[in-house]
């Protein structure tokens, strides 16, 4: 007891800083909380067969993670507890291949896309029921992004080319627009102003006004934009490219092409090949940015303030979406009479002895087909 206060006393007198990554590895059905700061993999926690998006709660303690499968469609979604390092829940949708996610302001309703019925759905991530599904009036409904201020979601479709425009409160479908061949990636801006859509055969860029609907701008990109992420002072919008295999930075004001990073070097993809990058995330102070390469295997860390590559991690065999949160996962403290209290700072929190990491179970393998990332 008297190290357990000594050590309290320590961690009590230290600034909190605290952060964690949330990784999903759609190879071996399994979300990795890993430490931003050294890319040090803290739990493995199990979700269902082929997660592939993940969205973090207005309060970052709680993660949603849909789990899209792989030959066989999947059909729920798994809710993680960040802080505590453990799974929550599974919630089966009844609708499948779920893609796209996002919390709502309440923190606890979230909009899931579900490409097998072309339907948005509304779910109570604490209860697990799908309260509402909406007809998206796209095909292949993939990413969502969410507008606080104009109260909408904003659907992009793959199969159509197109963004749908719903309203979840009332339930209704407001407006289907054309932006590109592929319509895939999706963002709003902070401010609620725009929304940039990546299309993937077009190999562009579009950007609407979320006030009238009409197309801003047409922006060129790498071969197959696949996400869009914005940064949190709106000032970049940041595209990844899987084919080509690099990031693009673009000016939101301007609406034009800052740089090209190329995410190649290091990465352990066969030579001429691609790292295939697919998920972008940011830090929350807009600093750095993180992007997991899938075929290599590896999530980078983007300095955005000189746009560099400033270190490489392991992330599973195929790593996919990924989030940031700035809430501290600790595994480690879940059992001890102490855990009512906040810690921040993982080398003193390692001298406790940890509980073994909750892993996944090794999947049955199958024949890999042709999917949408």
């Amino acid at each position: 007891m008297r190290l357990s206060l000594s050590l309290l006393a320590c961690l009590l007198t230290l600034p909190a800083s605290a952060a964690t990554l949330v990784v999903l590895d759609k190879a071996d059905d399994r979300a990795l909380l890993m430490d931003p700061e050294t890319g040090r993999v803290i739990a493995t926690l199990p979700t269902g067969v082929g997660p592939h998006e993940v969205a973090i709660s207005p309060d970052g303690e709680r993660a949603v993670v849909s789990n899209y499968g792989r030959r066989s469609p999947g059909s729920s979604l798994t809710i993680l507890h960040v802080g505590e390092a453990r799974v929550i829940r599974q919630v089966d949708l009844g609708h499948d291949r779920p893609h796209g996610l996002v919390f709502l302001e309440d923190g606890r309703h979230a909009l899931s896309t579900a490409e097998g019925s072309e339907m948005l759905l509304k779910v109570d991530t604490l209860t697990g029921d799908v309260v509402e599904a909406l007809d998206t009036g796209g095909q292949v409904s993939h990413q969502v992004a969410w507008n606080a201020r104009r109260s909408r979601a904003h659907v992009a479709n793959i199969g159509t080319g197109d963004v749908s425009v719903v309203d979840p409160h009332v339930g209704a479908l407001l407006q289907v627009l054309a932006t590109g061949a592929g319509a895939e990636g999706i963002a709003v801006t902070p401010d609620g102003e725009q929304v940039w859509v990546s299309n993937r055969s077009a190999d562009t860029v579009s950007v609407v006004d979320t006030g009238t609907l009409d197309e801003l701008a047409e922006l060129p990109s790498g071969d197959f934009p696949i996400r869009v992420a914005i940064t949190p002072d709106g000032r970049h919008a940041l595209v990844t490219a899987a084919r080509s295999g690099d990031l693009w930075v673009h000016d939101v004001t301007r609406r034009q092409v800052l740089r090209r990073i190329d995410l190649s070097a290091g990465d352990r993809s066969q030579p001429g090949q691609s790292p295939t990058p697919i998920g972008v995330t940011c830090s929350s102070d807009g600093k750095r940015a993180f992007v997991s390469l899938s075929r290599a295997g590896e999530l980078v860390e983007v300095d955005l303030r000189t746009f560099r590559v400033v270190a490489r991690h392991a992330a599973g065999r195929e790593p996919d979406g990924v989030a940031w949160t700035d809430v501290d996962a600790h595994p480690d403290l879940r059992s001890d009479p102490l855990m009512g209290l906040s810690f921040g700072r993982r080398d003193l929190i390692s001298m406790w002895p940890p509980e073994p990491a909750i892993s996944a179970p090794t999947p049955t393998r199958e024949a890999p087909l042709p999917r949408v990332p």
